[in-house]
């Protein structure tokens, strides 16, 4: 007699898939040279640095120019369009995907990818919070994007926008997979965006040795007050700096407010019109990422606390004031 089949709660289910997820490995490092006729670009930067408003306006600008645009956010908080849609939220592939298999539909490309003027731009998303690894769900959403046929598209360039903070997993794809031909990093003057830059460098560096093909392309320089901690460190890792975007109150305002400064004819035009220049000529180096002194070397000793001495904690420091060393019960025998 066959004995009964024991349902397996939902939660079990979901926390046994998520474990699956976990230990899968990703496939190894492609080694092949690129051979897209498309410029794909990974953005990488801060969360909070600009990556948002740096692509929303030098995707608007090379639309502007006649190139077909495809931007693609990558980022859990799905805002890269936000900008480029006067703050509307763009449906993101995860949720959609979710709510069609529910339905038992198949995704279209109308269900995911919007247009303005010429810029063609979805969200991958993310998972709902304590419920999954952001780095999986952009796993998923590119597999989606190649059931939709992302490599047969028939775009100039395709940006990606990644969050920088975290070059694991599925935020670090296009890099270990040699999925785009180069890297653009957003920083600032500020010793945590320049800190996430290095480790971007860091990254690409790491698959370079393992025999992957993407480089640097440069620096973009978001909220630039002229301190200069920026130019020094692409200076110092070796790469070029393609634009320095002013910490200037009209810009402030009218991101703030979802407008396009990146507009023809506009004040901003000639800073995102050389931006966008930069970004097509621009070839991928290899850069040589800092230390941690080094970068700190960037910065004066009162910004980065130089001239600290680490003191080794006691067992009194962690036990209190009270406490009293007790020798030892420890037997030692000597070998004869």
């Amino acid at each position: 007699m066959t004995p009964p089949v024991t349902a397996v709660p939902a939660d079990q289910l979901r926390v046994r898939r998520l474990r699956e997820e976990a230990a899968a490995e990703p496939p190894p490092v492609a080694t092949a040279p690129a051979t897209k006729s498309t410029q794909i670009i990974a953005i990488y930067g801060k969360g909070g640095i600009g990556k948002s408003f740096t692509l929303a306006n030098l995707s608007y600008m090379m639309a502007q120019q006649g190139k077909k645009v495809l931007l693609i956010g990558c980022d859990p908080k799905s805002d890269t369009t936000s900008l480029l849609f006067g703050g509307r939220a763009c449906p993101t592939i995860i949720e959609t995907s979710a709510r069609k298999k529910l339905a038992g539909e198949q995704v279209e490309i109308g269900d995911v990818c919007f247009k303005r003027d010429g810029v063609f731009a979805m969200e991958l998303g993310g998972p709902e919070v304590g419920r999954g690894c952001g780095g999986r769900g952009i796993i998923h959403g590119f597999e989606l994007l190649e059931k939709l046929g992302f490599h047969e598209w028939g775009f100039d360039y395709v940006l990606l926008d990644f969050l920088g903070d975290v070059v694991c997993g599925g935020f670090g794809l296009p890099i270990a997979r040699d999925m785009c031909q180069k890297v653009i990093i957003v920083g600032s003057n500020d010793l945590q965006s320049l800190y996430v830059a290095n480790n971007v460098c860091s990254a690409v560096e790491y698959f370079r040795k393992l025999g992957g093909n993407v480089g640097v392309a440069g620096l973009v320089i978001n909220k630039d007050d002229g301190t200069g901690e920026a130019q020094a460190f692409a200076a110092k890792v070796g790469i070029p700096v393609l634009a320095a975007i002013p910490a200037n109150e009209d810009i402030r305002r009218k991101s703030a407010n979802y407008e396009i400064v990146g507009c023809p004819g506009g004040q901003w035009a000639p800073l995102f019109e050389a931006l966008a220049e930069q970004v097509a000529q621009a070839p991928p180096v290899r850069p040589a990422p800092l230390v941690q002194d080094g970068l700190l070397e960037l910065f004066s000793g009162k910004e980065s606390g130089r001239g600290v001495v680490l003191q080794p904690a006691t067992v009194a420091d962690m036990r209190g004031a009270s406490y009293v060393p007790k020798p030892s019960l420890e037997v030692v025998y000597e070998t004869l």
